[in-house]
């Protein structure tokens, strides 16, 4: 099993790709938070609600206070699943998974004020739109900052 499999397994459900990589512990915790932050968030009936187009109804369900833990939580888990499964190996390789966070948390905060192309979108799709620019700047970064490590070792 590559670093790959085990990642997707995480974006399914945060903890899955930790039991792969037999860190037992980490991965129960991971599953148990996934599971509080998601109960105390509400967020399977906003996203129930989004499915449906009822986004009113999704922004009034949705718990903020818990809600903002997801992002870090989420975008942890798949970083630590793909790395202790082997991936990662890069010189900050870890920047799509932490700006994808970042962007994500900031999309989540405006969530019930932005609209694109007039249409609310919501506590779901806006942080889920986000995670594209999230991983855009993420891999923009790592590639400057490769650039400029391999620019300053090299001989000169």
């Amino acid at each position: 099993m590559d670093a790959k499999e085990k990642l997707f397994w995480s974006i399914a459900l945060p903890g899955f790709g930790q039991l792969l990589n037999g860190k037992y512990v980490k991965g129960l915790v991971l599953i148990l938070l996934e599971f509080v932050i998601n109960v105390n968030a509400r967020f399977n009936e906003m996203i129930i609600a989004s499915f449906h187009g009822d986004i009113a109804k999704a922004i009034e369900q949705a718990n903020f206070q818990w809600l903002l833990f997801y992002p870090c939580l989420y975008f942890f888990a798949m970083w630590d699943a793909f790395k202790d499964g082997g991936g990662g190996k890069e010189p900050y390789s870890f920047m799509p998974f932490v700006f994808s966070a970042y962007f994500v948390t900031v999309g989540t905060i405006f969530s019930t004020k932005v609209t694109i192309f007039g249409i609310l979108l919501g506590p779901i799709w806006l942080p889920i739109i986000s995670v594209i620019p999230g991983v855009l700047v993420g891999l923009l970064l790592k590639n400057i900052l490769t650039k400029r490590a391999k620019h300053k070792n090299r001989p000169h």
